[in-house]
Protein backbone atom coordinates (compact mmCIF):
# COMPACT_ATOMS: atom_id res chain seq x y z
CA UNK A 1 0.00 0.00 0.00
CA UNK A 2 0.93 3.14 -0.89
CA UNK A 3 1.83 5.44 2.13
CA UNK A 4 0.23 8.83 2.45
CA UNK A 5 1.75 11.28 3.98
CA UNK A 6 -1.72 13.45 5.28
CA UNK A 7 -1.70 16.98 6.55
CA UNK A 8 -1.44 17.04 10.12
CA UNK A 9 -3.90 19.40 10.14
CA UNK A 10 -6.59 17.18 9.34
CA UNK A 11 -5.60 14.87 12.38
CA UNK A 12 -4.89 17.21 15.22
CA UNK A 13 -8.18 18.10 17.41
CA UNK A 14 -6.52 21.45 18.57
CA UNK A 15 -9.41 23.48 18.02
CA UNK A 16 -13.11 23.84 17.61
CA UNK A 17 -12.67 25.76 13.87
CA UNK A 18 -9.57 25.13 11.72
CA UNK A 19 -9.22 27.56 8.67
CA UNK A 20 -6.62 25.12 6.62
CA UNK A 21 -9.12 22.21 7.13
CA UNK A 22 -12.23 24.41 5.13
CA UNK A 23 -9.86 24.26 1.81
CA UNK A 24 -10.05 20.94 1.55
CA UNK A 25 -13.95 20.45 2.49
CA UNK A 26 -14.94 23.98 0.96
CA UNK A 27 -17.01 22.08 -1.98
CA UNK A 28 -17.50 18.34 -0.82
CA UNK A 29 -19.44 18.51 1.94
CA UNK A 30 -21.75 15.75 1.29
CA UNK A 31 -25.53 15.13 2.14
CA UNK A 32 -25.58 11.53 3.02
CA UNK A 33 -21.49 10.18 4.17
CA UNK A 34 -22.98 6.45 5.38
CA UNK A 35 -19.80 5.43 3.97
CA UNK A 36 -17.83 8.24 4.94
CA UNK A 37 -16.97 8.91 1.01
CA UNK A 38 -16.97 12.60 -0.39
CA UNK A 39 -19.35 13.36 -3.05
CA UNK A 40 -18.31 15.60 -6.15
CA UNK A 41 -21.11 17.44 -6.49
CA UNK A 42 -22.38 18.40 -3.13
CA UNK A 43 -23.46 21.31 -1.19
CA UNK A 44 -21.25 23.62 0.50
CA UNK A 45 -21.53 22.72 4.58
CA UNK A 46 -19.49 25.25 6.67
CA UNK A 47 -19.55 28.86 4.68
CA UNK A 48 -19.03 32.20 5.43
CA UNK A 49 -22.49 33.14 5.26
CA UNK A 50 -23.16 30.92 8.42
CA UNK A 51 -19.98 32.70 10.18
CA UNK A 52 -20.41 34.61 13.28
CA UNK A 53 -18.29 35.81 16.40
CA UNK A 54 -17.47 32.74 18.07
CA UNK A 55 -18.21 34.96 21.14
CA UNK A 56 -19.22 38.40 21.81
CA UNK A 57 -16.28 40.21 23.02
CA UNK A 58 -18.80 42.44 25.85
CA UNK A 59 -20.25 39.06 26.84
CA UNK A 60 -16.38 37.96 27.71
CA UNK A 61 -15.68 40.90 28.98
CA UNK A 62 -18.61 40.86 31.74
CA UNK A 63 -17.46 37.57 33.18
CA UNK A 64 -13.28 39.16 33.43
CA UNK A 65 -12.20 38.47 30.04
CA UNK A 66 -8.73 40.68 29.77
CA UNK A 67 -6.64 41.47 26.37
CA UNK A 68 -3.69 40.11 25.64
CA UNK A 69 -0.67 42.37 23.13
CA UNK A 70 1.57 39.78 21.42
CA UNK A 71 4.20 40.75 18.97
CA UNK A 72 5.10 39.00 16.04
CA UNK A 73 6.68 35.59 16.44
CA UNK A 74 5.66 36.01 20.33
CA UNK A 75 4.83 32.49 21.60
CA UNK A 76 0.60 32.45 23.57
CA UNK A 77 1.69 29.02 25.07
CA UNK A 78 3.97 26.08 24.11
CA UNK A 79 3.46 22.21 24.25
CA UNK A 80 2.73 20.35 27.56
CA UNK A 81 1.29 23.42 28.71
CA UNK A 82 -1.85 23.38 30.98
CA UNK A 83 -4.46 24.72 29.85
CA UNK A 84 -5.96 27.37 31.55
CA UNK A 85 -7.90 29.59 29.86
CA UNK A 86 -10.34 30.38 26.75
CA UNK A 87 -8.66 31.95 23.57
CA UNK A 88 -10.76 34.47 20.93
CA UNK A 89 -8.80 36.36 18.75
CA UNK A 90 -9.69 40.43 18.27
CA UNK A 91 -7.09 40.97 15.93
CA UNK A 92 -4.07 39.73 14.00
CA UNK A 93 -3.67 35.88 13.29
CA UNK A 94 -2.04 32.94 15.19
CA UNK A 95 -0.86 29.83 13.88
CA UNK A 96 -0.78 26.36 15.72
CA UNK A 97 2.32 24.53 15.66
CA UNK A 98 3.97 21.52 16.21
CA UNK A 99 7.51 19.89 15.55
CA UNK A 100 8.52 16.57 14.37
CA UNK A 101 11.64 14.82 15.95
CA UNK A 102 13.18 15.68 13.04
CA UNK A 103 12.28 19.72 13.73
CA UNK A 104 10.05 19.99 11.04
CA UNK A 105 7.10 22.19 11.42
CA UNK A 106 3.43 21.37 10.87
CA UNK A 107 1.08 24.22 10.66
CA UNK A 108 -2.00 22.73 12.52
CA UNK A 109 -4.11 25.81 11.72
CA UNK A 110 -3.89 29.90 11.03
CA UNK A 111 -6.43 31.87 13.00
CA UNK A 112 -7.49 35.37 12.43
CA UNK A 113 -9.91 37.75 14.22
CA UNK A 114 -13.13 36.37 15.71
CA UNK A 115 -11.79 32.86 15.75
CA UNK A 116 -11.17 30.72 18.93
CA UNK A 117 -8.42 28.46 19.70
CA UNK A 118 -7.06 25.39 21.56
CA UNK A 119 -10.32 24.92 23.30
CA UNK A 120 -10.41 20.47 23.87
CA UNK A 121 -7.61 20.98 26.07
CA UNK A 122 -9.58 23.33 28.28
CA UNK A 123 -12.71 21.28 28.27
CA UNK A 124 -10.83 17.84 28.17
CA UNK A 125 -8.09 18.79 30.86
CA UNK A 126 -4.84 17.46 29.37
CA UNK A 127 -1.76 19.44 27.62
CA UNK A 128 -1.59 21.49 25.11
CA UNK A 129 -0.62 19.20 22.27
CA UNK A 130 0.91 22.62 20.03
CA UNK A 131 2.26 25.88 20.54
CA UNK A 132 0.31 29.08 19.58
CA UNK A 133 2.58 31.56 18.09
CA UNK A 134 1.41 35.40 16.74
CA UNK A 135 2.40 35.47 12.88
CA UNK A 136 1.45 39.39 13.11
CA UNK A 137 1.34 42.17 16.01
CA UNK A 138 -2.29 40.18 17.43
CA UNK A 139 -4.72 41.21 19.95
CA UNK A 140 -6.18 38.35 22.32
CA UNK A 141 -8.62 37.98 24.49
CA UNK A 142 -8.64 34.99 27.43
CA UNK A 143 -10.95 34.54 29.96
CA UNK A 144 -10.28 31.92 32.57
CA UNK A 145 -11.05 28.75 32.84
CA UNK A 146 -13.49 28.69 35.48
CA UNK A 147 -15.71 31.69 34.42
CA UNK A 148 -15.60 30.34 30.63
CA UNK A 149 -17.58 27.19 32.50
CA UNK A 150 -19.51 29.78 34.04
CA UNK A 151 -20.10 31.70 30.57
CA UNK A 152 -21.19 28.53 29.25
CA UNK A 153 -23.88 27.34 32.02
CA UNK A 154 -25.42 30.53 31.99
CA UNK A 155 -25.51 30.81 28.07
CA UNK A 156 -27.07 27.90 26.40
CA UNK A 157 -27.05 29.42 23.08
CA UNK A 158 -23.29 29.98 23.27
CA UNK A 159 -22.38 26.14 24.71
CA UNK A 160 -25.39 24.77 21.83
CA UNK A 161 -22.83 27.07 19.13
CA UNK A 162 -19.57 25.81 20.36
CA UNK A 163 -20.87 22.13 20.03
CA UNK A 164 -22.51 22.63 16.63
CA UNK A 165 -19.02 23.85 15.38
CA UNK A 166 -17.57 21.34 16.87
CA UNK A 167 -19.45 18.60 16.05
CA UNK A 168 -18.95 19.80 12.25
CA UNK A 169 -15.40 19.86 12.41
CA UNK A 170 -15.55 16.32 13.35
CA UNK A 171 -17.43 14.94 11.07
CA UNK A 172 -15.59 16.80 8.51
CA UNK A 173 -12.56 15.57 9.33
CA UNK A 174 -13.67 12.17 9.25
CA UNK A 175 -14.96 12.63 5.77
CA UNK A 176 -11.94 14.14 4.45
CA UNK A 177 -9.47 11.94 6.00
CA UNK A 178 -9.33 9.22 2.98
CA UNK A 179 -9.73 11.59 0.56
CA UNK A 180 -6.91 14.01 1.25
CA UNK A 181 -4.88 11.23 1.74
CA UNK A 182 -5.04 10.36 -1.56
CA UNK A 183 -4.16 14.03 -3.63
CA UNK A 184 -1.35 15.09 -5.89
CA UNK A 185 0.65 18.06 -4.51
CA UNK A 186 -1.01 20.33 -7.12
CA UNK A 187 -4.39 19.51 -5.99
CA UNK A 188 -3.58 19.81 -2.19
CA UNK A 189 -1.61 23.42 -2.92
CA UNK A 190 -4.25 24.86 -5.00
CA UNK A 191 -7.24 23.78 -3.03
CA UNK A 192 -5.53 25.97 -0.42
CA UNK A 193 -4.86 28.58 -2.79
CA UNK A 194 -8.03 29.02 -3.83
CA UNK A 195 -9.55 28.74 -0.03
CA UNK A 196 -7.03 31.46 0.91
CA UNK A 197 -8.65 34.01 -2.23
CA UNK A 198 -11.92 33.20 -1.20
CA UNK A 199 -11.07 33.92 2.90
CA UNK A 200 -9.14 37.21 1.67
CA UNK A 201 -12.35 38.38 -0.20
CA UNK A 202 -15.14 37.51 2.30
CA UNK A 203 -12.84 39.57 5.09
CA UNK A 204 -14.05 43.00 4.22
CA UNK A 205 -10.78 44.70 6.85
CA UNK A 206 -8.29 42.13 4.43
CA UNK A 207 -6.99 44.78 1.31
CA UNK A 208 -3.97 43.35 1.17
CA UNK A 209 -4.00 39.98 -0.14
CA UNK A 210 -6.50 41.64 -2.78
CA UNK A 211 -4.56 43.90 -5.84
CA UNK A 212 -6.48 44.95 -8.64
CA UNK A 213 -8.22 41.67 -8.96
CA UNK A 214 -5.19 39.52 -8.47
CA UNK A 215 -4.76 37.89 -4.95
CA UNK A 216 -1.43 37.79 -3.40
CA UNK A 217 -0.92 34.56 -1.22
CA UNK A 218 0.77 36.05 2.31
CA UNK A 219 2.37 32.86 3.03
CA UNK A 220 6.03 31.34 2.30
CA UNK A 221 6.54 28.05 0.25
CA UNK A 222 7.90 26.81 3.55
CA UNK A 223 4.51 27.97 5.40
CA UNK A 224 2.26 26.20 2.03
CA UNK A 225 4.31 23.21 3.07
CA UNK A 226 3.56 23.15 6.59
CA UNK A 227 -0.01 23.61 6.22
CA UNK A 228 -0.27 20.89 3.57
CA UNK A 229 1.93 18.51 4.90
CA UNK A 230 3.95 18.70 2.02
CA UNK A 231 7.91 18.96 1.72
CA UNK A 232 8.88 22.81 0.77
CA UNK A 233 10.90 21.32 -2.09
CA UNK A 234 7.67 20.03 -3.20
CA UNK A 235 5.79 22.83 -3.12
CA UNK A 236 8.59 24.65 -5.04
CA UNK A 237 8.42 22.51 -7.57
CA UNK A 238 4.78 22.34 -8.18
CA UNK A 239 3.98 25.68 -7.77
CA UNK A 240 6.92 26.38 -10.66
CA UNK A 241 4.72 23.71 -12.87
CA UNK A 242 1.80 25.15 -11.95
CA UNK A 243 2.74 28.73 -13.00
CA UNK A 244 3.97 27.27 -16.35
CA UNK A 245 1.10 25.78 -17.33
CA UNK A 246 -1.08 29.49 -16.12
CA UNK A 247 -2.87 27.84 -12.98
CA UNK A 248 -1.01 30.96 -11.08
CA UNK A 249 0.96 34.07 -11.72
CA UNK A 250 4.84 34.75 -10.06
CA UNK A 251 5.44 38.40 -9.15
CA UNK A 252 9.47 38.07 -7.42
CA UNK A 253 8.98 35.57 -4.68
CA UNK A 254 5.27 36.28 -4.58
CA UNK A 255 2.65 33.70 -5.55
CA UNK A 256 -0.44 34.97 -7.38
CA UNK A 257 -3.84 33.65 -8.34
Amino acid sequence: MRKTNVPSSLVEYNSFWNPVLEAFTREVIPGSDENHFLQSNAPLGLSHANYRVMIDPLVLQSYGAKEVQLQKEEVLFREGEEALNYFQIISGSIKMVTNSPEGQEFIQGVFKAHDSFGEPPLFCSFPYPSNAVALEPTVVIKLSKEKFFMLLRENFDVHLHLDKVLCQRLRYKSMVLSEISIYDPEHRIMSLLKYLKADARNQPTVTSGISEGAFVVPFTRQQLADMTGLRVETVIRTVKKMEDEGKVHLKGRKITL
